[in-house]
């Protein structure tokens, strides 16, 4: 699930959303580090995500952190990240609910950043979004068993494992954005995963016969009370956030 053997030009057409955000990663970087005076200068200040800024108006620095980084080891780890762990979702999602994952993962831990940090607090980085996939990756484990391998759910097990002791190890990470990333992918995964199959989002072969006919399924029930459980839980993991974020609201 999470080996790669493609070429470089297999990969770019099989996950052009992956490719393009590890491309922007790289460029932003190039950018901002090695030409701040044709413009990265601006980059970084306009892009970063400041508290006090958002809390004045300045909406897009929920967004724009995650396309920059800190530091090259910081940029480079956040794109391996995305190219080992990323490939399987788009497949799996495809581009559009990929692409709504990974933002609205990365925008909720930002948000939560904006509210648990004081006003003068400084973030970037990709590292709330990626987490917010970890969290998907999490809801399978957990619940969806049927989109997931189990040795490839012992190694998310242990990533996420080392990438929350790392949280709290390394003094110069936004640890609200790791952990409310993972919850957020998580909160989300019941929705976004709403008739995914590991080998897409539509399983077209399910209730054919051989010859493309349409033909009786014998499991259609079990599979519509699955479905139902499904909504069930979706609609309670997005209570759940809701209630959450309103609380954070209540008590600021």
């Amino acid at each position: 699930m999470f080996v790669r053997n493609e070429s470089f030009q297999g990969f770019t057409r099989s996950y052009p959303v992956i490719t393009t955000l590890v491309a922007i990663h790289i460029i932003l970087y190039i950018w901002v580090y090695f030409f701040p005076f044709l413009g990265g200068k601006l980059v970084m200040d306009w892009g970063l995500g400041i508290n006090y800024l958002i809390e004045m108006g300045e909406y897009w620095r929920l967004v724009t952190p995650i396309f920059l980084h800190g530091s090259l080891m910081h940029m480079l780890f956040n794109s391996f990240s995305l190219v080992l762990f990323g490939p399987a979702l788009e497949s799996m999602l495809g581009k559009f609910r990929f692409i709504a994952a990974y933002f609205t993962a990365g925008i909720l831990a930002n948000i939560v950043t904006l509210f648990l940090e004081g006003p003068m607090y400084a973030h970037l980085g990709a590292s709330g979004a990626i987490y917010g996939l970890f969290g998907l990756y999490l809801y399978m484990v957990l619940v969806r068993k049927d989109l997931i391998d189990p040795g490839s759910a012992q190694l998310i097990i242990t990533i996420m494992v080392i990438g929350v002791i790392m949280t709290f190890v390394n003094p110069g990470i936004n640890r609200i954005a790791h952990i409310f990333g993972l919850i957020s992918g998580a909160a989300i995964a019941p929705i976004i995963l709403l008739g995914v199959t590991r080998y897409g989002r539509y399983n077209r072969s399910s209730g054919r016969g051989d010859s493309g006919d349409i033909g009786f399924d014998p499991d259609r029930w079990r599979k519509r009370d699955r479905n139902k459980q499904r909504m069930k839980v979706a609609f309670i993991c997005i209570g759940a956030l809701a209630l959450f974020l309103f609380i954070i609201f209540a008590i600021l």
